[in-house]
């Protein structure tokens, strides 16, 4: 169970969060053993650390619900560096969440890549990104930054950017000082904004989030590194932080010298790095080179677009060749179905089982071993155990054998138009309630005698042959079995 899973939704009168170092470890990015504990007593919010030891105790009044925003605080209180890859849509952050991460990112250039298949030159909307952003923050439990490109405007769209992001469940947003229409980091063309509104821009999404009594943390972004210059970048991050930033970044640094300057300003305030894979202006750094220059968080932001281009291409040109990807390639589909939740549905399906979905799927149903039509397939044990009770299900289907329409001499007989037709089995109950209305294709007959044990020793096929030529839904059989059901079979 990872950070956010264990502080979201916490009801306890004090939550407090430890972090004990284990000095034998060579990484301390993982030198955290992390434990969530509860304590009853009344506390306001403290903070206290040693070497070993780093705490945070937080009253009631702000457990009641710990926010996301909450809980990317908590993680930012954590020493060492913290991973987030950047997702783009629900998949890929519950992906992100399922690996194990803390936490994760919306990016902006895979959004727009994946929803509208167009380059992160302002294309895409602040409408488009806050819609984007509640499905993916609706799939997990982890808190999630939000890209919030430029704010989408001056200062009075930077409050309401900062106001959806807040609605839209996001557990901090990053602001930068591009101008409109904005471009794509450690790409050509970028310009910036002035000093002056660049800091407007970072007190409006403060106040923003004061009117709203939220905590979403705010991450000041700044390109003037890019198109300016180095001090430029370093200036606007010292205003950011005055201005009450609570996470600092300068995109496409250029060095490692210049990533630990930037790292070294204004100190008490968190900063972030941005290591673009792939090929991008800022060097790679491992985690542990990440935490020694002095990062706090780490953004990954093409890994998971990246890989998902290159595995549809893959996949395509395999299709194209007359292949399927080789399995080792994808998921099998059980796995994609447990990813997605399909057991957990099922599971929780059945809360709310009602007497017409338990008749179409009786005790033990299994997605796997279902037909084609979606109920329980029988066995002859299931058929013993049905016939002793009237209170289980009646209908029992399985896979029926299909009717080929050919005679012994593989001619074709006057039955095989049957095919075109459709057979309805309709049962009604004795207290006037429907069991079963299903349509099946006229063609499968040596099965229907297990949808419907009571037509056993019937003669279907000469029905049909004496109903072929006749239209308009052509009622074959209509009776009551031992139980008292009514069972219609009609040709349409």
């Amino acid at each position: 169970m990872n950070l956010s899973q264990a502080a979201v939704g916490l009801t306890r009168e004090t939550l407090v969060y430890s972090v004990f170092s284990n000095p034998s470890s060579s990484n301390s990015n993982f030198k955290s053993q992390r434990s969530l504990f509860f304590s009853q007593s009344k506390s306001n919010i403290s903070l206290s650390s040693n070497s070993k030891t780093r705490t945070l105790t937080c009253s009631a009044a702000d457990t009641d619900q710990i926010s996301p925003a909450k809980s990317l605080r908590l993680i930012l209180e954590l020493p060492g560096v913290h991973q987030g890859p950047a997702c783009y849509d629900a998949l890929s952050a519950k992906l992100v969440e399922r690996a194990g991460f803390d936490y994760c990112f919306t990016s902006g250039f895979s959004i727009s890549a994946a929803r509208l298949a167009l380059p992160d030159t302002g294309f895409i909307s602040y409408g488009e990104m806050v819609d984007q952003g509640r499905l993916i923050t609706q799939a997990v439990s982890i808190p999630v930054i939000g890209d919030g490109d430029n704010g989408y405007g001056n200062a009075m769209n930077v409050k309401r950017t900062i106001k959806g992001y807040i609605k839209a469940g996001f557990a901090g947003i990053i602001l930068e000082d591009q101008v409109s229409p904005k471009a794509c980091g450690h790409t050509r063309g970028r310009k910036v904004v002035s000093r002056e509104e660049a800091v407007m821009r970072i007190k409006a999404a403060v106040d923003a989030r004061e009117e709203t009594g939220s905590d979403i943390v705010i991450v000041a972004r700044s390109d003037s590194r890019q198109a300016i210059s180095f001090e430029e970048a370093l200036w606007r991050s010292r205003a950011f932080a005055d201005a009450g930033a609570d996470v600092l970044f300068i995109d496409a640094l250029a060095s490692r010298e210049e990533m630990k300057a930037f790292c070294e300003i204004a100190p008490q305030v968190p900063k972030m790095g941005n290591m673009l894979e792939g090929g991008g202006k800022t060097p790679i750094l491992n985690p542990l080179e990440l935490e020694e220059v002095g990062y706090k968080l780490v953004a990954y932001p093409l890994s998971l677009i990246g890989v998902s281009i290159q595995a549809m291409q893959d996949s395509l040109k395999a299709i194209k060749g007359g292949r399927i990807p080789p399995p080792g390639s994808m998921p099998s589909f059980e796995e994609i179905k447990e990813i997605l939740g399909f057991n957990d549905y099922y599971e929780e399906e059945k809360q709310y089982a009602t007497s017409t979905n338990q008749m179409l799927r009786p005790t033990g149903y299994s997605p796997a071993s279902s037909n084609i039509y979606g109920i329980q397939q029988s066995t002859p044990q299931d058929t013993e155990q049905r016939s002793q009770s009237s209170q289980d299900p009646v209908v029992e289907v399985i896979t029926p054998d299909v009717y080929s329409g050919s005679g012994a001499d593989g001619s074709r007989d006057p039955f095989s138009g049957i095919w075109s037709r459709t057979l309805r089995v309709k049962i009604t109950g004795k207290d006037g309630f429907e069991k079963l209305d299903v349509r099946i294709p006229a063609g499968f007959l040596e099965g229907i005698t297990n949808i419907v044990p009571a037509l056993g020793g019937v003669n279907i096929k000469e029905l049909l042959n004496n109903a072929a030529g006749e239209f308009g839904g052509k009622l074959l059989l209509d009776f009551n079995d031992t139980i008292g059901d009514r069972i219609q079979v009609f040709l349409e």
